[in-house]
C-alpha cells in the first residue's frame, strides 16, 4: 500500500491566512466566472499605480548585464544608494558590507531568523502583526511571543506589556513601522522607549519599515536606527510598496549600531546569502535610479492625492457602518476596523470574511489572521479607485447587517 506523503510537523503552528482558505474560495470563484475585489493585499500594480518610466527604463538597459550571478549580497550600485540613503537618514556607520539585497524583504526576515535563533528562543512579535514574522521565528526553531499594540493608544505597543513578556529565552524584539496591518506610524518617544527596553535586555531590534516613506498628514517616519546607534539593530526596507514595484521582489536589510558584538551572527547571515547565491539581479537596477530620485518616493503621498483620498473615503465609511469603529492609519495602505461584540454576534471572523466573499465577491482578510486574540476585527486594503472602495464599503455593510446582535 502506497504510504500517505504528509509536510513536515514545523508547519503545525504555521498560520499565514493572507494566502489561506480564503483566497482559495476566492480562486474558485473567479474560475465559475465571477468577478472578485480584492482588498486583502498590499500589491498597488493592479490598481493602476505603476513604477516610473525611468526605473523601468534603466532595467530595461542593463538586461544583458543581468545574466550571470553577482555577489551573494547584492549588486554593489544599489547597496551604495542604500547606504547614502541610511546616511542621509541619520543613521550613522553604515557601509555597503552592511546591506544584504534579497528577493524581497520576505526572504530576508526568514534568512534574519535563521541566522539567529536556536530551538526555543523567543521573540517578541507586535500584536497585531504581519505573520510572516511569526511564521519565520517558528519555522526557525524559535517561539514567538506577541506583546500587545493597543487599539485605545492609536495602535501604540505596550510596553509594560513587553517587558512583562521578556526573560532569559528573549532574543529580539520585532519593530513593525509603520505597522502592518493597523497602518500606525510611531513617533519618537514610542521608539525611544522601545529601544530602551531592547537595550536593558540586551535585545537585537528587528525593524520592518518598507513602508516608512507611506505616510498621511505630515506624519513623519522615524528610522528606528537613527535612534538605536548603541543597540544592535536590522531595518528592512525594499521596492515593493513605495516605488510599486512588488512584482521585483526586491528588498533589502541593513545592520546598524555595534556590529563589533553581531560578528558571528553577520557570518551566519553570510552562509545563508551564499546558500542562495545571489537574488534576484536585473531587479537590483532598479535600486539606484528608485532611492536617487526624491520625487519618485513621493508619488503615493501628495497631500489630496489619490491614495491619501481613498483613505480618507474608506476610513469615514468604515466609521459610518454601526459598530465599526477605525483608528485612522498614518501609514501604509491598510485600515484595521473592529466590529463591537456588543453590536455583532460573530464567532468566527473567518467565516465572516467567507460570508463577504460569497455575498459581497470583496476579499478581506480577517483579524485573527494578524496573531490578534479575537474575533473582532478585519483588515481591508484602500488600493482600488474611490467608486470602487465606497461601493465596497457599502456591500460590506450590507452584509454585516445579518450580524446584529441587538
Amino acid at each position: 500500500m502506497l504510504k500517505q506523503i504528509t509536510q513536515s510537523k514545523k508547519l503545525n503552528d504555521v498560520c499565514y491566512d493572507i494566502r489561506g482558505p480564503v483566497l482559495e474560495k476566492a480562486n474558485a470563484l473567479e474560475s465559475e466566472g465571477h468577478k472578485i475585489l480584492k482588498l486583502n493585499i498590499g500589491n498597488p500594480a493592479p490598481f493602476g499605480f505603476e513604477a516610473s518610466d525611468e526605473i523601468i527604463s534603466n532595467v530595461r538597459n542593463h538586461l544583458a548585464e543581468a545574466q550571470g550571478y553577482i555577489d551573494s549580497q547584492g549588486l554593489l550600485e544599489a547597496r551604495q544608494a542604500i547606504m547614502e540613503e541610511c546616511l542621509a537618514q541619520g543613521i550613522s556607520d553604515v557601509n555597503v558590507d552592511d546591506i544584504f539585497v534579497g528577493n524581497g524583504v520576505s526572504e530576508l526576515i526568514s534568512m534574519s531568523m535563521q541566522a539567529l535563533l536556536n530551538d526555543g528562543d523567543e521573540v517578541l512579535i507586535p500584536s497585531p502583526d504581519y505573520p510572516l514574522w511569526t511564521a519565520s521565528v517558528t519555522l526557525s526553531g524559535g517561539k514567538p511571543i506577541h506583546y500587545r499594540c493597543d487599539e485605545q493608544a492609536d495602535w501604540y505597543p505596550s510596553i509594560s506589556d513587553i517587558k512583562a513578556k521578556i526573560n532569559d529565552k528573549t532574543r529580539a524584539i520585532i519593530i513593525i513601522n509603520p505597522n502592518n496591518p493597523t497602518g500606525a506610524v510611531y513617533d519618537k518617544q514610542i521608539l525611544i522607549e522601545l529601544i530602551e527596553v531592547a537595550r536593558a535586555n540586551n535585545l537585537i531590534i528587528f525593524s520592518d519599515e518598507i513602508y516608512g516613506k507611506i505616510t498621511f498628514d505630515n506624519t513623519p517616519f522615524i528610522p528606528v536606527a537613527a535612534l538605536s546607534e548603541d543597540v544592535f539593530t536590522v531595518s528592512f526596507s525594499g521596492l515593493s510598496k513605495t516605488y510599486k514595484l512588488a512584482g521585483f521582489r526586491c528588498g533589502w536589510m541593513v545592520m546598524s549600531g555595534p556590529k563589533q558584538l553581531a560578528i558571528n551572527y553577520i557570518e551566519g547571515l553570510n552562509i545563508l546569502s551564499n546558500m542562495r547565491l545571489c537574488s534576484n539581479v536585473l531587479a537590483q537596477f532598479a535600486v539606484e535610479p528608485a532611492l536617487r530620485n526624491d520625487s519618485l518616493s513621493q508619488q503615493l503621498t501628495l497631500p489630496n492625492g489619490r491614495l491619501e483620498s481613498q483613505r480618507n473615503i474608506t476610513w469615514n465609511a468604515l466609521n459610518s457602518i454601526p459598530g465599526i469603529s477605525c483608528v485612522k492609519p498614518g501609514g501604509a495602505f491598510y485600515l484595521f476596523p473592529r466590529l463591537d461584540p456588543k453590536f455583532y454576534n460573530i464567532d468566527n471572523d473567518e467565516d465572516l470574511i467567507l460570508d463577504v466573499l460569497s455575498s459581497a465577491k470583496i476579499l478581506l482578510v480577517q483579524g485573527s489572521a494578524f496573531n490578534i486574540p479575537d474575533n473582532h476585527h478585519f483588515r481591508i486594503v484602500f488600493l482600488p479607485s474611490a467608486d470602487q472602495l465606497s461601493d465596497a464599503l457599502v456591500k460590506i455593510g450590507g452584509v454585516l447587517e445579518k450580524y446584529y446582535s441587538l
